[in-house]
């Protein structure tokens, strides 16, 4: 079923989830595979879930958040929904290839 042209799609969420940077990876939240489920309603809310690289992360208050921003910053965004997980734990093997290469893990 397609979505109505004003309704958000992932490819929107996407762009926008990779201009939020982890402060201690030069990767964005995206390609370091934090994010782990995308979820777009008809009304245009947005459910993430999304985790952190370590429970302890300093940033653990803040990442959430800086999220939550920039994805209600997509047109047709109404609200996002942050659920912040740490089942299953994040590793390196989550690292998109293309951050991979840039942070020389290949």
């Amino acid at each position: 079923m397609q979505q109505p042209s004003d309704t958000p799609q992932e490819e929107q969420v996407i762009d926008a989830l990779k201009t939020v940077f982890d402060p201690e990876i030069p990767v964005n939240v995206y390609d370091l595979g934090l994010i782990y489920n995308i979820s777009i309603d008809r009304d245009g809310v947005v459910d993430i879930t999304m985790t952190l690289t370590n429970p302890n992360c300093p940033v653990a208050d803040e990442m959430p958040a800086r999220v939550e921003e920039a994805v209600e910053q997509v047109d047709g965004v109404r609200k996002a929904r942050i659920d912040l997980v740490f089942d299953p734990p994040w590793s390196t093997d989550n690292i998109s290839e293309a951050a991979k290469l840039e942070l020389g893990l290949l």
